[in-house]
């Protein structure tokens, strides 16, 4: 009886007797999805503002337009493909697995072209090479990531494990940017100072490394849950944005993943030029990243029980309060040394660990709570709207950095920065975070509805609704 319980899915399920339970394959496979996504985002996010302006020297600001412009392009891309997706036929091997396997490889080569410079050129090349192959490698990462995200409603519908599979994609996250953030520097940073040819070799072993990832993921993830055919009437985009925009958890969801991942890419930004200026030491930058990785790990093993009987929104709140303290004591710590500071925002960072491993969860609640509403299903759709709330952010983020970055005096030329530089860098890299933690609690405690409570009725009315279909 409990066998059969466990291989229930809502109706539509497509051949449920020729799926294998939901177990660690598919966790693994879900993890190196992400895993493979971000060798190269958490490689873009930290070192590619920094390539642009020591290597291929384009100013900050216009790097700031640059990444504006390219995620505002993205946005509009993700929502396209991800309704290109719905509407498209599933395949025997599933509706959202075969656009990973398709689209990778391309992906992965403009990956690394981004980081190729010709000697020789003249700046206004540079410039040009820059802003083709951050478009067109952000346009790809659309086909790839929307797809991916998407596959985790189909691959189970039970709540607890969907944010199982959001806690094993953060793992996924976090092992990429212990790699990326711990052991870069070493690799790419002569005395402190980015490398050209190092910079290149690296983007090609992430890029194979990638691959690799991929077709794992690939290989062992399973779609159990296929929604019914939509008819052309109810796949009307009108009936889409209407159920939408009535969704308000997805609103405020979007609107805090918007703030979080502003915040996520500022800090990647500003932190290489925290360490490698205001501390010296590209050390202190690689233990940073690997105390951001193991502070997560800490918390990972503490997701699944504390969501279990506190619920997301609840757990997501705590840590956001403890990430906001240690960010709002760093900024008054001034006289820290660089390990110093890495010792005390590894607490930070393990508060807002709990909100980055359960938020996919929260993308999977929406998306039941838009199905509730309009009584239909479209994960891509959906998915695509909260990536699109992402990219917005990264854009955000991006016009941001760049143009922090130059309002604090910052200098590619000078051999050091002025204090009054160096304390700007300071105040981004403490204060601003600490800000952003604080407006991201409030929406959580304030304005997101799906409470514990309330997610757990809308399991049950929605397994109604399916069995009586």
């Amino acid at each position: 009886m409990g066998e059969a319980l466990k291989q229930e899915v809502f109706e539509g399920s497509q051949n449920k007797s020729a799926h294998r339970l939901f177990g660690m394959r598919d966790k693994i496979g879900y993890l190196m999805g992400d895993f493979g996504n971000d060798f190269f985002f958490m490689l873009v996010s930290s070192y590619l503002m920094v390539f642009y302006t020591d290597i291929f020297h384009i100013s900050a600001a216009a790097v700031g337009g640059l990444f504006m412009f390219a995620r505002i392009w993205d946005a509009f891309a993700d929502v396209t493909w991800g309704r290109f997706v719905d509407t498209r036929p599933a395949s025997k091997h599933g509706k959202f697995k075969p656009w990973i396997f398709r689209m990778s490889f391309p992906l992965v080569i403009s990956g690394v072209l981004m980081f190729v410079k010709i000697p020789g050129m003249s700046d206004g090349f540079y410039l040009a090479w820059a802003f083709v192959t951050y478009i067109v490698w952000g346009t790809l990462y659309s086909t790839v990531n929307i797809p991916y995200g998407s596959m985790a409603s189909v691959i189970t519908d039970n709540p607890v494990e969907r944010t199982t599979l959001s806690t094993w994609r953060s793992a996924g996250a976090m092992l990429a940017s212990l790699i990326i953030n711990a052991g870069a520097p070493l690799i790419i940073m002569v005395d402190n100072q980015l490398d050209a040819n190092r910079m290149f070799m690296a983007a090609c072993v992430f890029g194979v490394l990638s691959i690799c990832c991929y077709m794992t993921c690939y290989k062992l993830s399973t779609e159990r849950i296929a929604a019914p055919e939509q008819s052309k009437e109810k796949s009307n985009m009108k009936v889409t944005v209407k159920g939408l925009m009535k969704n308000k958890p997805l609103l405020w969801i979007l609107a805090a993943s918007l703030i979080f991942m502003v915040n996520t890419m500022l800090m990647g930004t500003v932190n290489v030029y925290l360490f490698k200026d205001y501390f010296q030491s590209a050390v202190a930058l690689s233990a940073f990243g690997f105390a951001q990785t193991a502070a997560s790990f800490l918390a990972m093993p503490l997701v699944k029980p504390l969501v279990a009987k506190f619920g997301k929104k609840e757990v997501a709140s705590v840590g956001m309060t403890l990430a906001a303290i240690m960010y709002f004591a760093l900024f008054f710590m001034k006289d820290l040394t660089g390990m110093q500071f890495v010792l005390v925002a590894a607490v930070g960072m393990f508060g807002f660990g709990f909100f980055n491993m359960v938020v996919w969860a929260f993308v999977t609640d929406v998306i039941d709570y838009h199905e509730l509403l309009t009584g239909l299903r479209e994960d891509g759709t959906v998915y695509s709207i909260y990536s699109f709330a992402r990219k917005i952010g990264q854009a955000i983020a991006g016009g941001i950095g760049g143009v922090a970055i130059s309002a604090v005096g910052y200098n590619a030329a000078a051999s050091a920065q002025s204090q009054s530089t160096l304390d700007g860098i300071h105040t981004l890299g403490t204060l601003v975070p600490a800000i952003i933690y604080v407006v991201i609690l409030l929406i959580l405690v304030f304005l997101y509805p799906l409470n514990k409570k309330r997610t757990d009725a809308m399991v049950i009315e929605l397994t109604a609704r399916r069995k009586n279909k």
